[in-house]
This record gives C-alpha cells, sequence and structure tokens, in this order.
C-alpha cells in the first residue's frame, strides 16, 4: 500500500486531470462538485484512471471532508 497526499480543485473546468506540483503534492481537478461526496467519488475515478488501478483499490483515509486528501492505494 502506498500513500499520497493530493489537494482537489472540485468544480474545475481543466477536470478531470492530475497533475504534480514541485513539492510532491499531487493536483486533482474533478468537475463534480462538493456536494454529498460527489467530489470524493470523482477523485477516486481520476486517480484510478490515471494510475491504472481499479476504484476500489483507492482509499481516502483522511481528509473527506477536506480540499487536501491522504488517499491510499492497494499496490
Amino acid at each position: 500500500m502506498t500513500r499520497y497526499r493530493i489537494h482537489v480543485k472540485p468544480g474545475s473546468r481543466k477536470g478531470p486531470l492530475v497533475q504534480a506540483g514541485t513539492d510532491g503534492l499531487l493536483t486533482v481537478f474533478v468537475r463534480e462538485r462538493a456536494v454529498d461526496g460527489a467530489a470524493n467519488d470523482g477523485v477516486v475515478a481520476v486517480l484510478a484512471e490515471h494510475w491504472g488501478v481499479r476504484k476500489r483499490d483507492i482509499r481516502i483515509v483522511s481528509g473527506h471532508a477536506a480540499r487536501i486528501k491522504t488517499v491510499e492505494v492497494d499496490d
């Protein structure tokens, strides 16, 4: 299992997109708004496609209601 810190930009016109920052933090742009967990679902879907894994292999460990999140990926 690998953990990543990500910064989420919900409701973005750029999305779906993943960009790596210079500080090692991944920025995830998603079109879904942060309403009823829709943005979290979008983040999991975008990251699964980005890393080539199944959606069920990605879990949000912390930051469910925040823009900075920690996600765990099964390798």
